[in-house]
């Protein structure tokens, strides 16, 4: 058996995590067939498609955003038993499962652009915020959202950006923007790592050359391909996650990755570092929503409620790494976590930054760049 205190993502690393999941662009999401999602997240059993017990709660999350203790004092608090089922599947099949009502779970964990997808498809139910507390104590960036008006269908829960990690000993220069890799180029061959992630990826380009990360004009997302086409040759691979290992050991100097990542592989190697760069990049929020007609949705308010109240909020924060929206909790946390940078950045930065918004039809244009750039050649 694994180790029990351990965040899931550590004992069970096959399942996907938040980011992960959103490899795949946002594109559009209709007409998807079925396909059969299997979960890997060991001694939970499969939420049942009709079933909602008073005394259970069934949750569909990402690997490394729950573990035993915040179930166990769930558990303790309300006498509810939680059973967990984590993301294994890619985007378009998570939406068709959801379409089909191939599983009923009370809570689901999206990311902001997905909330934007879901809602439009009906598959939301709309909150009651009379029975919810501490909406109000969420930062002001969290309350209005854009991708959820007034928090009508969705509650945030985690933050954070995407930029670069590197080893501070190896490069010379420290990087400061997306440019830094072309200017180093040569410096940098076969020995830098950049996302498995089409929006990330031509939006780093778009927003180093002064277009928004969401655009939708033909010819700017045709320079960002041409930019990064010319840069190539130096990138060692697209990878989501391959990129921890090799930047500990040293093979890798640069990689660009997510703020959630980036902390944690920091804490075991002192000499990388983290920045997001100053032309500006992703700024992603993920969310609590409970679906259309889910069973026991008592249970599913309870579950907010649970997470939006300050210590425990800040004890996930100290224990898992993530970024909270919450006020109340960001006060409760140590001087040291409040002043780590990668995970709470300065309003400078975040204001440089956009969330990744959907793209429709347009998302096919960003996809065939992408099949070009990621090609065999």
């Amino acid at each position: 058996m694994p180790p029990t205190n351990l965040p899931i993502s550590r004992i069970f690393p096959a399942n996907s995590t938040r980011r992960q999941f959103l490899k795949k662009s946002a594109a559009t999401i209709s007409g998807l067939a079925v396909s059969s999602c299997g979960w890997r997240l060991a001694d939970v059993q499969s939420a049942p498609a009709a079933k909602g017990a008073a005394d259970q709660l069934f949750i569909y999350t990402w690997a490394g955003y729950t573990d035993k203790a915040l179930l166990d004092r769930f558990a303790e608090k309300t006498g509810i038993r939680v059973v967990a089922d984590v993301f294994s599947t890619s985007l378009e099949e998570f939406v068709a499962r959801v379409q089909a009502g191939g599983f009923r779970a009370s809570i689901m964990y999206l990311s902001d652009y997905m909330v934007v997808q879901m809602k439009k498809l009906g598959l939301l139910a709309q909150l009651d915020r009379s029975i919810l507390g501490g909406l109000d104590r969420l930062k002001k960036q969290f309350q209005n959202p854009v991708y959820d008006p007034g928090n009508r269908y969705s509650v945030p829960l985690s933050w954070g950006t995407t930029g670069l990690i590197y080893n501070s000993e190896q490069l010379k220069k420290a990087p400061e923007d997306w440019s830094y890799l072309w200017e180093h180029k040569q410096e940098l061959a076969r020995r830098m790592t950049l996302l498995n992630d089409v929006r990330e990826v031509m939006g780093a380009a778009l927003r180093m050359l002064g277009y928004s990360l969401n655009s939708t004009n033909k010819q700017q997302v045709k320079k960002a391909y041409e930019k990064l086409e010319e840069l190539k040759s130096a990138i060692a691979s697209f990878t989501t996650d391959a990129w921890r290992s090799q930047m500990l050991t040293g093979d890798l100097k640069v990689a660009m990755c997510y703020s959630s990542d980036a902390n944690e592989v920091i804490a075991n190697n002192h000499k990388l570092r983290y920045v997001v760069p100053k032309s500006g990049s992703s700024l992603w929020t993920d969310t609590l929503v409970i679906p259309k007609g889910a069973p026991n949705p008592e249970a599913a308010y309870k579950w907010i409620n649970f997470l939006l109240q300050a210590d425990v909020a800040a004890s996930l924060v100290q224990r898992l790494g993530f970024a909270t929206p919450s006020e109340d909790a960001f006060y409760l946390l140590t001087p040291e976590v409040r002043k780590n940078k990668i995970i709470f950045p300065s309003e400078a930065t975040l204001k440089k930054c956009e969330g990744v918004a959907p793209l429709g039809k347009f998302a096919d244009v960003y996809d065939r760049y992408w099949t070009k750039l990621t090609s065999i050649s």
